[in-house]
């Protein structure tokens, strides 16, 4: 997680900055707080600004008004916090800050190939015309990195060359695998129907096909042909979420959270790394295990 404080000479230029984006379909309206109006992006960008601007008109000593801040999550980081808590902390940096009562827009772009937020506001206290204090803003900010982190549990993401995770012809413990893979991918909240679901499967080359009254899963090549002997639903038990028919699976899509609605290059990417993530951390935890049992055994052998 990186978020970055920008300063703007004035929110006006921050403001229409995000709204350019937006005109140019490059970024979507995300979030707002403590604005006079129920849903401020009904209106147009104009109305937005001049709700800062009445604030600002209070104090005209302050040369910097503006606040701009930008949040730049992982992809691991967007798989682990969801669309809810996304929301949330940004909500929770805000009030962190010290401006938790100020109006604050904040807008969702997506025209980098990876998903970043940017939160619009001013640094004149709305209430008593005052600038707010900034001291130590960066620490602060560094601060509320370091308890995300803890809260959540983020690590950075795997480095690329780490991204080859797949099943293969000699891939052992094959069911259990595949049954870690569902389990993983039947956690993840941006998966909301079959078609994504087929999506991640096919990341790992791993096809679901129906036999008869029954289904097989296949691990394949990249050509989408069989390497290995296929392997019935039925002897799963933990199986596909969304393994289900067109009407069972409208019905759990409309049933479940909002998403953060990536675009599908992002998707795969998010997908994939948080599988591989999830690999690695397991593996390393069987390393642990493995490397304290061995220390045990040393133990005992010293004490004769």
């Amino acid at each position: 997680m990186v978020i970055k404080i920008h300063q703007a000479c004035s929110t006006k230029n921050a403001l229409f900055y995000n709204e350019r984006k937006v005109e140019r379909h490059k970024a979507s309206f995300y979030h707002s707080r403590n604005m006079p109006v129920l849903n401020p992006f009904l209106g147009d960008k104009n109305d937005r600004y001049r709700i800062f601007q009445e604030i600002e008109a209070r104090n005209t000593r302050v040369k910097k008004p503006g606040l701009h801040l930008s949040v730049n999550p992982t992809v691991s980081d967007l798989v682990r916090l969801g669309d809810a808590g996304i929301r949330a902390e940004i909500d929770n940096l805000m009030s962190h800050l010290g401006y938790g009562n100020q109006p604050y827009l904040v807008y969702k772009h997506a025209d980098l190939e990876r998903v970043h937020f940017h939160i619009v506001s001013t640094r004149i206290d709305c209430e008593t015309g005052k600038k707010i204090k900034d001291n130590y803003e960066r620490e602060k900010t560094q601060k509320f990195i370091k308890s995300l982190e803890q809260k959540y549990q983020l690590t950075k993401d795997e480095p690329q060359e780490k991204l080859n995770y797949r099943f293969s012809g000699s891939s052992k413990n094959l069911k259990q695998n595949l049954e870690s893979l569902f389990s993983q991918l039947n956690r993840m909240e941006l998966i909301t129907s079959n078609e994504m679901y087929d999506q991640a499967l096919g990341l790992f080359q791993v096809e679901i096909r129906k036999a008869g009254r029954g289904q097989l899963v296949f691990v394949t090549d990249e050509n989408g042909n069989p390497i290995r002997h296929p392997v019935r639903m039925s002897d799963f038990k933990e199986r596909p979420r969304f393994n289900f028919s067109e009407k069972e699976s409208h019905s759990i899509k409309t049933s479940r959270k909002e998403t953060l609605d990536l675009p599908i290059s992002v998707l795969k990417s998010v997908i994939l790394k948080e599988i591989t993530r999830q690999f690695y951390l397991q593996e390393n935890q069987k390393d642990r295990l493995k490397r304290n049992r061995m220390k045990k055994q040393k133990g005992k052998g010293k004490r004769y």
